[in-house]
C-alpha cells in the first residue's frame, strides 16, 4: 500500500521538467545553428579558394577546352579519392564560376547557403544575381524559394514597372500642354460664338 503512495512533485513531474526540457532544447538548437553557420562559413570561403585557384592555373596556359577536360578531370578523381563526395566535375566548375562571379571577395555574403550560390550561377546579368543575392537575404528565402522567384522573373518584372513610370510621365507631361492648348481655342471660339450672338441680338 505504501509503494503506491506517491509524493505531489511525483505525481505531476510534467509541468516542473517542460521548463528544464525547453531550456536545454533551446541550447542545443543555438549550438547546431552556430555550428552550421560555421560550417557554412567555411565551405563557402573553400570553395572561393578553390575556383580562384582553378582559374589561375587555367589562366596560367592551357585553352579553357583542354583545361575542363582533362585538368578537371584528374582533379575531381584525385579530390575524390582524399575527401569522398563534394568534388565531382560538375561541383568544381560550380567553385570556378563561383569565383568568376563573385570576385571580390566582400561580394560572397555569408548569410546564403552553397545551394543558394549554385541557384544564383544560373544568372548570366551580374545586376540581376547581385539583386537576387541581397534579395534572398532581405527576404530571408530558402534556396527553393530563390530558385521560384527567378523562375518567375521577378527581378525583370519589377525592373519593367519601374521602366514603365518615366515614359507614363513623360507622356502626361507632353499631352498637358496639348490639353491646356485646345482648352484656349475651345474657349476662344466660345468667346467668339457668344461675341456673334450679342451683335445680332440675340
Amino acid at each position: 500500500m505504501e509503494q503506491n503512495v506517491m509524493t505531489q512533485s511525483e505525481e505531476h513531474p510534467s509541468t516542473q521538467n517542460q521548463h528544464l526540457l525547453v531550456d536545454i532544447r533551446r541550447i542545443v538548437e543555438q549550438a547546431r545553428g552556430q555550428v552550421k553557420q560555421t560550417v557554412n562559413t567555411a565551405m563557402l570561403q573553400a570553395y572561393w579558394q578553390i575556383g580562384r585557384l582553378i582559374v589561375e592555373d587555367e589562366q596560367g596556359g592551357e585553352t579553357r577546352a583542354a583545361y575542363g577536360k582533362a585538368t578537371l578531370k584528374r582533379l575531381s578523381q584525385q579530390l575524390t579519392a582524399d575527401y569522398g563526395k563534394g568534388f565531382d566535375i560538375t561541383n568544381l566548375r560550380n567553385m570556378r564560376r563561383f569565383y568568376l562571379a563573385f570576385e571580390k571577395r566582400d561580394a560572397v555574403r555569408l548569410e546564403l547557403s552553397w545551394t543558394h550560390y549554385r541557384v544564383l550561377l544560373r544568372i548570366d546579368n551580374s545586376s540581376a544575381r547581385n539583386w537576387y543575392r541581397d534579395e534572398a537575404i532581405l527576404q530571408n528565402w530558402s534556396a527553393r524559394a530563390l530558385e521560384r522567384q527567378i523562375g518567375t522573373l521577378y527581378y525583370e518584372r519589377l525592373l519593367s514597372s519601374k521602366n514603365k513610370q518615366p515614359v507614363e510621365q513623360g507622356i502626361i507631361n507632353n499631352l498637358q500642354p496639348f490639353l491646356l492648348g485646345l482648352g484656349k481655342a475651345i474657349l476662344k471660339i466660345v468667346e467668339t460664338q457668344n461675341y456673334g450672338e450679342r451683335c445680332n441680338g440675340k
